[in-house]
């Protein structure tokens, strides 16, 4: 008989850091995980966000759409603040 997946509470990370972007003004987003393997409304995110492979970057103006894309991703990407212009 295969052997089916089982789930177990002491698997993958105990939680997910929260995400500090700033209420205001710019973040620069990086890409640190791939999307392959992950569910195609990601892999559509990660695009959505301007990221198409790998260790991209891309600087975006902060807003409430933002934030829920930076959500549904948390896991792929990093987010950091933008200082002065860059």
């Amino acid at each position: 008989m295969p052997r089916t997946f089982v789930w177990h509470p002491s698997k993958g990370p105990a939680k997910t850091p929260k995400l500090q972007a700033p209420t205001a003004g710019k973040v620069k987003i990086t890409q640190v995980r791939s999307g392959i393997g992950h569910a195609w409304p990601m892999r559509r995110t990660l695009v959505a966000l301007g990221l198409r492979h790998h260790q991209a970057s891309v600087v975006q103006q902060d807003s409430a759409s933002l934030r829920g894309q930076l959500k549904k991703v948390r896991h792929l990407v990093s987010v950091t603040p933008v200082t002065g212009e860059e």
